[in-house]
């Protein structure tokens, strides 16, 4: 059985408010997250992300509660995260409404934490986040908000993490992020096919086209996006039809 390919919009908010950037930088407001929830949840979204890119401690309990707008709004499934460095903290994130929880800094600098939150709410609710840039003939992965790199690199620290516990991988290319100049085929596709679990591709979607070749060349189980979601540059609808009607799974709404 071909399992369907996820369309999943992404709220990267600084807590309260969505932004965007490009390449995780000049932030701009772009609306509220409950509200942009509930338009994707009508537009027929597979899932909804939504992140708390300061991920500083002082932004948890806003960006708990919201986490629980955002869910209030949903009847798809709701992945959430943003500085989750312990097992209690990825509790709070799913005792808020998310489905999954997605890990990133704090996994890379312990990668233990991957196998705790695993054992503790199963790998199907953990989502290691790889923020991924080319550095001369391999890709490195960054934290702190694609800040810092780690040296590491990615398509290994992928199949450390999913080794660990990890259930989905959502990889987003620094390189590609905002940019609109399509998703990065070779980064998705060497990852996806060195790993067993679900890739999540994000960074640069721009149009229909973008979306077909990261899952026929870039072999994604799921594709990602912001900006052209919230700008109304690409409707949901459209984007599943144009998909389908290339032979690409996908779920469309009655």
């Amino acid at each position: 059985m071909t399992l369907a390919r996820r369309i999943i919009p992404c709220l990267d908010t600084d807590g309260q408010r969505v932004v965007k950037g490009v390449q995780f930088v000049n932030l701009r407001d772009a609306g509220d997250p409950a509200a942009l929830a509930a338009r994707y949840n009508r537009e027929g979204a597979d899932e909804l992300v939504v992140l708390d890119i300061a991920a500083s401690r002082d932004h948890r309990p806003t960006f708990l509660e919201t986490i629980r707008r955002v869910a209030a709004e949903l009847a798809i499934p709701l992945t959430a995260g943003g500085g989750v460095a312990t097992v209690d903290e990825g509790r709070a994130i799913l005792h808020a409404g998310a489905d999954k929880l997605t890990v990133n800094t704090a996994a890379l600098r312990r990668p233990e934490l991957l196998t705790e939150l695993a054992a503790e709410f199963g790998s199907q609710a953990v989502v290691l986040a790889i923020d991924a840039k080319r550095v001369g003939d391999h890709w490195e992965a960054y934290v702190r908000g694609g800040h810092e790199s780690t040296g590491r690199d990615a398509v290994v620290w992928a199949q450390e993490g999913a080794a660990r516990g990890a259930g989905e991988i959502l990889l987003t290319s620094m390189d590609r992020d905002g940019t609109r100049r399509g998703f990065d085929l070779a980064l998705t596709e060497t990852i996806s096919t060195r790993v067993s679990v679900p890739v999540i591709a994000s960074g640069g979607a721009d149009s229909p086209e973008d979306f077909l070749d990261v899952f026929v060349q870039g072999r994604a189980d799921a594709a990602l996006a912001a900006s052209i979601f919230h700008d109304a540059i690409q409707g949901l609808g459209e984007l599943k039809r144009f998909l389908a009607a290339r032979g690409v799974p996908v779920r469309l709404s009655e």
